[in-house]
């Protein structure tokens, strides 16, 4: 007997409507789950979890952490490993809600909420989409002119061509996608090891910078930059990436095997996240070690700081490590925010169109108002435009994390894959807890 049937019936009853496609429909439940040993059947659901890490180290977290680690030593490791641990358990929520439900968070709200509330969200969440774009697009333009001396307002353009780049990968598989993804992730995984080993950082400072301060709620300044590397690293577009994505796995509908997926998808999720942790820790060590303890505590731009690695590390290679490591990054993160462009339109408003056109149109979205700013501002505005946006990015969680608590919490919607009490507790917390600091933030922004 199918164990999930009657769970089905329950669960239709709780949606406004039912979904019109399924999530990416084009990858949709395209890689087999194999049948055999259980390593064979995690190592299926291994892909996933790195696609969203890369949202948690792109280059507009990299303009976060070097203006947090140059200002603040090593004080502001806490909130990256804060940031972590909650990033880890609202993406378990990301995969118990597609698991679930066979839904996107982008197609629950809109199948959950009336449709002025889902319009709403859906405008919000191109917003944060574009926020992203915007930090991952200048900084893959800079990568370009530190590595190969292309004009900014040059490289900009250039990364339109992921769009392209994305349709050849998915043409081939999905696998190929997420293998494109992994390999770049090594490169920059090795490129920052050599640079943490010759910046050799004090390790005692770094251990002692992982305990919280009060200080980073008192102090406005401090508070600020915080706030950009949560908003870098919870990242609104995540929610819906992973929700997504997740569903390219074609596991079974009885719910035994809905809750090995779940289960497998999570500890894919929570081992990429704690790389993604190591990722900007050590990014953030570096800027500390080669800036803050020399004296430069305001840098905040990646051009200065790969202008001044060299003198302060006294190597050539490790400027140019920084800058490789840069562009993989934005590579990286224009190919998921991409993805997660085209879940959020098709799940919110259910608009469809050829992928291609889709994909170009989601592109363009950033590319022009980055193309703008680039063009005004040149290199010397990218850092302030690189923070501001992840503050953007702050502002938005909670129209994304209410709705994913919320959501995940109903036994209706859910049925026997609800999430536990406890958990939605810890969810329900930090979800107050991004609300609380997002209005000190404006609060403080208004009265200063």
């Amino acid at each position: 007997m199918d164990q999930s049937a009657p769970v089905s019936l329950v669960q239709k009853a709780a949606w406004r409507r039912s979904p019109d496609m399924p999530s990416l429909p084009e990858v949709n439940r395209s890689i087999a789950v194999q049948a055999g040993s259980t390593w064979r059947r995690a190592a299926a659901f291994l892909g996933p979890g790195y696609l969203v890490a890369v949202g948690y180290m792109d280059p507009g977290n990299w303009a976060t952490s070097l203006a947090g680690g140059s200002k603040y030593g090593y004080a502001l490791l806490s909130v990256a490993l804060i940031s972590n641990i909650m990033a880890i358990i609202l993406q378990s929520l990301c995969a118990r809600l597609a698991v679930a439900t066979g839904r996107d968070l982008a197609q629950a709200c809109r199948d959950a909420y009336p449709r002025p509330v889902a319009w709403g969200l859906w405008l919000l969440a191109e917003l944060a989409i574009c926020a992203t774009d915007l930090a991952e697009v200048i900084g893959t333009a800079i990568g370009l002119n530190l590595l190969f001396g292309i004009p900014l307002e040059i490289g900009v353009i250039i990364t339109a061509l992921d769009v392209f780049l994305i349709l050849y990968l998915q043409n081939l598989g999905f696998r190929w996608v997420e293998a494109f993804i992994i390999t770049l992730l090594g490169v920059i995984a090795v490129c920052f090891g050599i640079q943490i080993a010759m910046a050799d950082p004090n390790w005692a400072g770094v251990i002692a910078g992982f305990a919280p301060t009060t200080e980073i709620v008192t102090n406005p300044d401090m508070l600020y930059l915080a706030l950009g590397i949560l908003g870098a690293t919870v990242m609104p577009h995540n929610l819906y990436l992973h929700s997504g994505i997740v569903q390219t796995r074609a596991y079974g509908e009885t719910l035994p095997e809905k809750r090995e997926a779940l289960r497998f998808a999570t500890w894919d999720s929570t081992i990429a996240l704690m790389f993604a942790l190591t990722i900007n820790a050590s990014l953030l060590i570096l800027a500390a070690a080669a800036f803050h303890h020399t004296g430069r505590t305001e840098i905040a731009e990646l051009g200065e700081a790969h202008t001044l690695l060299q003198p302060i590390l006294g190597s050539a290679i490790a400027p140019m490590l920084f800058g490789l490591s840069l562009l993989c990054c934005g590579l990286n993160s224009t190919v998921t925010a991409t993805m997660a462009g085209q879940i959020v339109m098709e799940g919110f408003i259910n608009f469809k169109m050829a992928p291609w056109m889709r994909r170009l149109i989601t592109r363009g979205i950033a590319i022009i108002p980055a193309s703008i700013v680039t063009i005004a501002y040149g290199e010397s505005g990218t850092a302030k435009l690189l923070i501001l946006s992840q503050v953007i990015l702050s502002l938005q969680l909670p129209f994304a994390v209410i709705p994913l608590v919320t959501m995940t919490a109903s036994k209706a919607k859910m049925g026997a894959l609800v999430t536990p009490r406890w958990l939605t507790a810890v969810a329900g917390i930090i979800a107050a807890v991004i609300v609380v600091l997002n209005v000190k933030l404006l609060v403080d922004f208004v009265t200063g």
